[in-house]
Formats: C-alpha cells, structure tokens, sequence
C-alpha cells in the first residue's frame, strides 16, 4: 500500500484545510500522514529528507501554491511534490482545466518560469495573478469578514463593491517603456495564468506555458457603475477581449504599476494594503 505524506494549510478552505485533504484517503486509497506546512520551516530541506518510498502530496489552494513556489523557486527538487486542490477558489486548477477532485499530480513544472512582483520593499513570485484595484478591495474585504467570524461569497463581495462601496481612481500602466494614464480605473491585474478572483476567467488569451514567459497586464477603466457590473458579467465568462473601449489588453515583459493614491492589491489570493507602486518583470528566459 502506498505511502503518502500530505502536507496541508488549516486555513484553507475557510479553516477546512485539513478536513478537506483528507478527502485525497477516498480518491486515492494509502496509508497517510498529515504534516501542517505552515510549521515547516524549510520546505525545500524537508523535501529533500524525505523518505524515498513515501509520496508527498500538498493541498490548499491558491495562497498555498504561492507559499511553496517562493520558497522552492529556483532550487531543484530531488523528488516530485504533487498536488491536490483544498482551496476556496482554486483559480490555478481553473487555468489547468482540472476540477477540485482530480487525481493528484506533480507541480515541479509549474513552479518554473515565473514572474516577479515588485511592491512596497516586498519581492514576491506568483503562479496566477497580482491584481490591483477592486480585487484587492474584495479580498481586503473578505479578511475583514473572516476576522469577525463572518463569510461572504466573492462574487457578493465584488457586486457591492462595484455598486456601491469601491471608488475607481486614476493609475498610470506602463508595458515594456509604453506608458498609458487612465482617470478611472476599476482594477489593472498583471496575468500569469488566465483566472483570478475564484473562477474569473479575466484574460483567456494568457498562457502559463508561452516560452518567452510573458504576462498579460489588465486595465477595466472609465465605466460606470452599472456599466462595470454588466461588464463583469461577462468578463467572468472570458468575454472581456470583446469590449476594447473598457478593457486594455497588453502583453510584455515589465509591467510597472501606479496608482494616484493608495490602492489595495492581492498577490495570488493574499492581501496588500496601500500599495500605489507596484513593478512586475517576466522570468527572463535562459
């Protein structure tokens, strides 16, 4: 019988963490043991160490994947760490086509390639997105309810914002030295893969595996309240490419940016407050 050692973050899934890795024992019978993550310092050494006969399997979603792939990025691993989906949104599994009950898989690939973000003395890389703008607003907002012991759907979150509480503002974005302003900007992501926001399938065009490791930058800008509601109806179905005269797609190497005034943003799902400088560069190809 085969032996897995399952490496899971208790605040994923809303605290469900473990408990939902610990659906992997149904899909894939073994003899298991569990290890929180969050309390392993090293996660390469611990890598390394492990026993040759026993498979290590992480879960979580989004904001674990971020976690691993900074602190494995650019170390070559020995072994394969595989993978199996325990998150709330889960937008890396989106981008894959592969649902929440797929079978386990290795994510050493995946954890190659990719891009840098720049903000606030912080250096951190990414597997799907940094969003700036509204989405940063949403997952403030999400951490704020979770604080006080309370859960909102994204989606709930995202309407009110839009109609009512998040005000856009002015931002500059710059694409490989080409520079645009924009008055009212409602959210300028920089794309990796094509989802965002737990299911968002913002820039479908984008592709993780294109060989020059290039990102997408993002611009939803001068719309009205309304207007950006139903925009965001569609973009949520990967329809945003049809409305140019709101949606500013730009591909490149650097990405570079500046809001007027303080902004929140997220990197992968996890929350930054009063970013208005923000720099993301493209794994250079080798």
């Amino acid at each position: 019988m085969k032996k897995r050692t399952v490496l899971y973050n208790p605040i994923a899934s809303k605290g469900r963490g473990l408990e939902h890795a610990k659906r992997l024992e149904k899909a894939a019978p073994g003899q298991y043991s569990y290890e929180d993550i969050t309390k392993i310092q090293d996660l390469y050494s611990y890598l390394q160490e492990a026993p040759e006969d026993t498979e290590i399997v992480m879960t979580g979603g989004d904001g674990t994947l971020n976690f691993a792939a900074n602190a494995l990025y650019g170390k070559a691993l020995s072994r394969p760490l595989y993978y199996y989906p325990a998150g709330t949104g889960n937008d890396f599994i989106n981008d894959l086509k592969l649902t929440k009950d797929c079978e386990p898989f290795p994510l050493n690939e995946y954890f190659e390639g990719l891009p840098l973000v720049k903000l606030e003395g912080e250096e951190r890389r990414f597997i799907n997105a940094f969003a700036y703008g509204l989405d940063g607003y949403c997952c403030e907002e999400s951490d704020r309810l979770a604080a006080l012991g309370k859960e909102k759907a994204y989606t709930v979150i995202a309407a009110e914002g839009v109609l009512f509480k998040y005000r856009p503002r002015g931002a500059t974005v710059t694409v490989d030295g080409v520079s645009r302003h924009y008055e009212k900007v409602w959210m300028a992501p920089v794309m990796f893969g094509s989802f965002f926001g737990g299911g968002v399938n913002l820039a479908p065009g984008q592709d993780r595996k294109n060989p020059e490791h290039l990102v997408t930058s993002v611009v939803i800008h001068d719309i009205s309240r309304i207007g950006a509601l139903l925009l965001f109806l569609q973009i949520t179905s990967g329809k945003g490419e049809k409305y140019p005269k709101y949606l500013d797609y730009r591909v490149g190497k650097h990405v570079v940016v500046e809001y007027d005034e303080p902004t929140p943003a997220q990197i992968d799902g996890e929350t930054r407050l009063g970013v208005k400088r923000a720099e993301v560069f493209a794994e250079e190809v080798r």
